[in-house]
C-alpha cells in the first residue's frame, strides 16, 4: 500500500472475489496484490488469503478476509457518478445479476453486502436545481424509483 488512506473493507474469506469482480466492472478499477496469512487466525489458517489491495475507480481499498464477525451496512456505501443511462444500467444491472439486491433510489448492494448508489449526474442536477419546484418534482420522482430513469428524471424535471 502506497497511500497515506485507504478504505478498509471487510469479507468472510471473499475479498479476492469481490476485489476481482470491482476491477471488472468498474473503470480505472484493479487488484493490485494479493497477501497471503503468515500464519493461522481466527478466520483462517496460514497460507489462506488475507489481504487483498486494489483500486475501484481509482480509489485505494483493502480487502481483508476477517471473518464473520462484521457485516457491511448502509452506513458505506460508494456513490458512482454515471454520465448516461447505458452506463447507470450496465453497473446496476451488473452488481444486481451478480448476486446483488436492489433498493430504493439509486441504491443496491454487492452480493458481498457493500451498498452502492449508481447515480446519473443528471439526477444530481436536476435535484440541485436552483428552479425549487423542479427540484421538488425530481426529488418526488426518485422517491419512487429503485433503478434511476434518466428520461424519467428530466422529464419530472420539465414538469
Amino acid at each position: 500500500m502506497t497511500g497515506k488512506n485507504t478504505i478498509c473493507l471487510w469479507y468472510d474469506g471473499t475479498a479476492l472475489d469481490a476485489a476481482t469482480f470491482y476491477a471488472g466492472i468498474f473503470p480505472d478499477s484493479k487488484v493490485t496484490a494479493i497477501h497471503h496469512a503468515p500464519g493461522d487466525y481466527p478466520a483462517g489458517k496460514q497460507g489462506d488469503v488475507l489481504t487483498v489491495e486494489f483500486t475501484v475507480m481509482g480509489i485505494p481499498c483493502l480487502g481483508l478476509n476477517g471473518g464473520a464477525a462484521f457485516k457491511h451496512s448502509e452506513a458505506f456505501s460508494f456513490q458512482v457518478a454515471t454520465d448516461d443511462q447505458a452506463e447507470t444500467d450496465r453497473l446496476w444491472n451488473a452488481i444486481i445479476d451478480n448476486g446483488g439486491q436492489q433498493s430504493a433510489c439509486g441504491w443496491c448492494k454487492d452480493k458481498w453486502g457493500l451498498s452502492w448508489q449508481i447515480t446519473p449526474r443528471a439526477l444530481t442536477a436536476a435535484i440541485t436545481d436552483p428552479d425549487q419546484a423542479a427540484a421538488k418534482r425530481v426529488f418526488a420522482a426518485m422517491m419512487e424509483m429503485t433503478k434511476i430513469d434518466i428520461a424519467a428524471i428530466e422529464a419530472a424535471r420539465r414538469g
